[in-house]
């Protein structure tokens, strides 16, 4: 049984130093990069009263869709993302501890979600996450035991949206990243990149959660709608419209950090 499980890991190891899955990730990574900074344009333009697709990372594909080459890009982002998520589960599967596998196995649902929008908009579907996640909230409320359910996905999200935050507080992404490369003023701007970036996103994603939790609290699924509804509650705030363009700029720093992620990041 340990010569089974040493080959396997063998294999899995063998796969996941493979050059051209390595590239395809470091290209997954550039993807990435615009997806973030085409966000944060979408969330600048809430903040500014601007009219919006939905005010989340689909939105932001829609409107990479509607440019010239558009549809090439989404789909070069695509195919990026599958990279990564295919590099994530081989990770988890190389994990040693059971956090190192549940973080890689969170990561590649993740790509593979953004990935799946990605196709959506190139079969010509509009893709509403937040709309999936307001009907999905909706047939849970409506159900026994589903309020429940939506708590515990809010306090989940909430916990995401801390612990990414944590994160860039404490500098603690710079453990994925080959920093013996780097010279040093190209180390303090990745890490003021990744500080600002990752607080911003656990800002975003923590305010999301909690509106999970007022959404099962209150019986209205409306406010269950993923970052849409924690950008649309911002803009209708007297301090939402700082606030939003503080968000922006952390998302724009965090677009900026996953760029040079496709240099410097550990694959």
């Amino acid at each position: 049984m340990s010569s089974l499980s040493s080959r396997a890991r063998g294999a899995v190891s063998r796969a996941a130093d493979n050059p051209g899955l390595e590239h395809l990730t470091r290209a997954g990574f550039i993807g990435y990069g615009i997806l973030h900074l085409l966000f944060a344009w979408v969330i600048a333009r809430v903040a500014s009263g601007g009219p919006t697709a939905d005010r989340d990372q689909s939105g932001a594909m829609q409107e990479i869709a509607d440019e010239p080459f558009g549809l090439a890009l989404i789909l070069a982002i695509v195919v990026g993302l599958v990279a990564m998520a295919v590099w994530q589960v081989l990770e988890m599967f190389r994990g040693r501890l059971l956090t190192e596998r549940m973080a890689s196995a969170g990561r590649a649902a993740f790509y593979l979600y953004l990935a799946f929008s990605g196709i959506k908009v190139l079969r010509g579907k509009k893709s509403s996450s937040a709309d999936t996640q307001q009907d999905t909230a909706e047939g849970l409320l409506a159900s026994s035991g589903g309020r429940v359910t939506v708590i515990a996905a809010g306090l989940i999200l909430a916990g995401i949206g801390g612990w990414l935050a944590f994160v860039g507080f404490t500098g603690r992404f710079e453990k994925h990243l080959r920093v013996g490369e780097m010279a040093a003023g190209t180390r303090r701007l990745v890490r003021r990149l990744g500080a600002a970036g990752f607080v911003a996103k656990g800002l975003a994603y923590g305010i999301a959660g909690a509106l999970f939790v007022i959404a099962a609290w209150r019986y209205d699924p409306d406010k269950a709608r993923g970052l849409d509804a924690a950008l649309r509650t911002l803009a209708g705030e007297a301090y939402g419209t700082g606030l939003l363009l503080v968000i922006a700029v952390g998302f724009a720093a965090y677009g900026l950090f996953a760029l040079t992620e496709a240099r410097y990041r550990k694959v």
